[in-house]
């Protein structure tokens, strides 16, 4: 059966006897309510330039309930997608380095960039390659090791392939 369907769901309504609103709202909080001081962060000033403050009071946040999956960004509407497990559980630096992996892609969205394509697989996309290089370079200014940095980088998607062809495109040493 296909899930996506167009039309009048009047009849299926009828014959069912049940009615569904389809216009739920997505909640949206301001980024800067949750995090704060990310202005003043070099790797993030660096992806937005002079219009760093103005994008991060605008920029809007949705927070999902779910063990799987960790941030994303909107390709409808460029907001962040946060999940409420991921933002209380994970380790401070991931949760940061998420962060400025996520304002990385805000940035190529606002620049009318494809954030999701199947034309590559996750780890050989542009986008992410671009994203995770900016990532890796303010891990490395933190004061990560190689060895966590390397870490960070494996996540439950990606084969242990996948992973090496990564850790290469961004330019680290496994050795």
């Amino acid at each position: 059966m296909n899930r996506e369907a167009a039309g009048d769901d009047s009849q299926a309504s009828k014959v069912l006897g049940v009615r569904i609103n389809r216009n739920a709202k997505t909640v949206l909080f301001p980024f800067t309510d949750y995090f704060i001081g990310f202005d003043n962060v070099e790797a993030v000033k660096s992806i937005f330039g002079d219009k760093t403050g103005e994008v991060l009071r605008n920029l809007k946040v949705e927070f999902f309930s779910s063990k799987f999956g960790y941030m994303g960004v909107s390709d409808v509407d460029g907001h962040l997608m946060v999940s409420s497990y991921h933002l209380s559980k994970s380790d401070f630096r991931v949760l940061y380095l998420d962060i400025v992996h996520e304002l990385y892609h805000v940035k190529q969205f606002m620049d009318g960039r494809e954030l999701f394509s199947a034309e590559f697989e996750y780890v050989d996309s542009p986008i992410e390659i671009e994203a995770y290089s900016h990532t890796v370079k303010e891990a490395q200014r933190i004061g990560m090791s190689n060895k966590e940095i390397i870490d960070y980088l494996k996540v439950e998607w990606i084969d242990d392939d996948s992973h090496k062809r990564l850790i290469k495109s961004v330019g680290l040493a496994t050795s």
